[in-house]
């Protein structure tokens, strides 16, 4: 359980197995400070050089909601079926709406909260069973969802 979380903030305590995405929360919820979230402009890379390798970030296009893989870290890379970068998600097959994926990064664009999830792992790497997924809002109003900040531990 993430005790890091401010008493009065909106952000649910969340139980993360995974020490990538707890790092990577507890950068997320630093950058966000008092508000709601972070911009994209408020994560730089080289304060997170030890889980960049495990880190996507995602477009978000609210009409019709989809999501574009903008970046995707070194370790992500290696575990993907294929090359995502520039790919919206609705052109994956396996990840399209009613994924499991797709529905996580909509609950997160319309709560505007993080959300972690144990994701069945889909990937070269057969040592794996599941992936611990941690998605985090950024907006640049505050307001509008526009990126979304992904860690990812393998378990």
């Amino acid at each position: 359980m993430n005790s890091n979380a401010p008493a009065n903030s909106s952000v649910p305590l969340l139980a993360l197995k995974s020490p990538i995405n707890q790092q990577g929360f507890d950068y997320w919820n630093a950058k966000r400070g008092a508000r709601l979230m972070p911009a994209r402009g408020d994560i730089d890379p080289s304060e997170i050089l030890k889980i960049l390798p495990h880190i996507f970030l995602l477009d978000v296009r609210a009409e019709p909601l989809d999501f574009r893989y903008r970046l995707i870290g070194t370790k992500m890379d290696e575990h993907m079926m294929g090359s995502y970068t520039g790919l919206w998600m609705s052109s994956i097959p396996h990840q399209k709406a009613p994924s499991r994926i797709w529905s996580s990064c909509r609950q997160v664009f319309e709560s505007r909260a993080p959300l972690s999830s144990d994701v069945p792992y889909v990937g070269k790497n057969k040592e794996f069973l599941t992936t611990e997924d941690l998605i985090m809002p950024l907006s640049d109003d505050d307001d509008q969802v526009n990126m979304l900040f992904v860690t990812v531990g393998f378990v």
